[in-house]
């Protein structure tokens, strides 16, 4: 930031911006933490293109969130605590295989998911593994196994929606006791608000924790989209499947929009193996670029 001539501050919060001057009110950044074993592209490359952004344009202002694999704790204190920018757009890989099979090098964001998650606890009975008759068990851990298989299809018949059992917690947890009970944490996510309403209702469960989906600016949409589209590439637009800083500005009314850059490898991500081209990407700063150049023209 330093070298591109940004005016640097490090808020009480821990996000790090860059400001091109002053009265830079057109944001641009994402993320640097990353997961264990993660690539090194999921919000990094996002940050090193807004710097570039900023600087080539002149104009607005770096920024980069911490803490953002954790919950988004940097964007979440900064919308709490200060004066908001008017506009913000991020660059991220897409960590899915969907631009891959379009053979569209970028994507435009429409929004970012939604996210239900709570238990489901199914009770059995425990016995002794090895003396208890198979057609005599009440075992709470093969109810499960079906009710797995229920939440599988249940999202699977809501278009846009997944629904994950990652954690399972049994009891009495011994491997020589049939369980008797386990609890079944469930992520449920969908691009919109009454499709997760849905997915909630037909797994018939209590969320914990719930955020609901957030729409992108059609604002910033639409200047990725004219910026695609003056290069002759295909504009397609995909929801985001995961949470983002921009959705939590987009959630306190900052006119937040994400470009996506397709992902290669089968849209692997949080791994060593995520992959995107140089091609790619720098096309995609480009387009971040321009993007920059169009919204804070609107401002001055």
């Amino acid at each position: 930031m330093r070298e591109a001539e940004l005016e640097v501050e490090s808020d009480p919060d821990g996000n790090l911006i860059g400001r091109s001057d002053e009265r830079a009110d057109v944001w641009v950044g994402s993320h640097l933490d990353s997961v264990p074993h993660g690539g090194k592209l999921d919000g990094a490359l996002g940050v090193v293109a807004a710097i570039e952004a900023v600087e080539q344009v002149g104009r607005g202002a770096a920024v980069v969130f911490r803490a953002e694999e954790t919950g988004c704790h940097g964007s979440r204190a900064l919308v709490a605590r200060r004066a908001l920018p008017s506009a913000f757009l991020e660059l991220h890989i897409e960590q899915g295989p969907r631009l891959a099979e379009a053979g569209a090098a970028l994507g435009v964001v429409t929004s970012i998911v939604g996210v239900a998650r709570g238990q489901l606890v199914v009770e059995g009975h425990a016995g002794h593994a090895g003396t208890t008759p198979m057609d005599a068990r009440d075992d709470a851990l093969v109810k499960a196994a079906d009710l797995v298989l229920r939440i599988r299809d249940a999202a699977r018949s809501i278009d846009g929606a997944v629904a994950t059992v990652g954690q399972l917690e049994i009891e009495p947890g011994a491997a020589n006791v049939i369980p008797s009970k386990v609890v079944v944490e469930i992520d449920a996510r969908a691009p919109d608000v009454e499709r997760l309403g849905r997915l909630v209702d037909v797994l018939d469960f209590d969320p914990s924790y719930r955020v609901e989906p957030v729409a992108m600016a059609e604002l910033v949409r639409a200047a990725f989209r004219e910026e695609l589209e003056a290069r002759g590439l295909p504009v397609v637009e995909v929801p985001s499947g995961a949470g983002h800083d921009a959705g939590i500005l987009a959630a306190a009314g900052v006119a937040s929009g994400m470009l996506f850059i397709r992902s290669l490898n089968g849209g692997v991500s949080h791994s060593p193996d995520e992959l995107s081209s140089e091609e790619d990407i720098a096309l995609a700063v480009d387009v971040l670029t321009a993007a920059l150049e169009r919204l804070t023209a609107l401002r001055t």
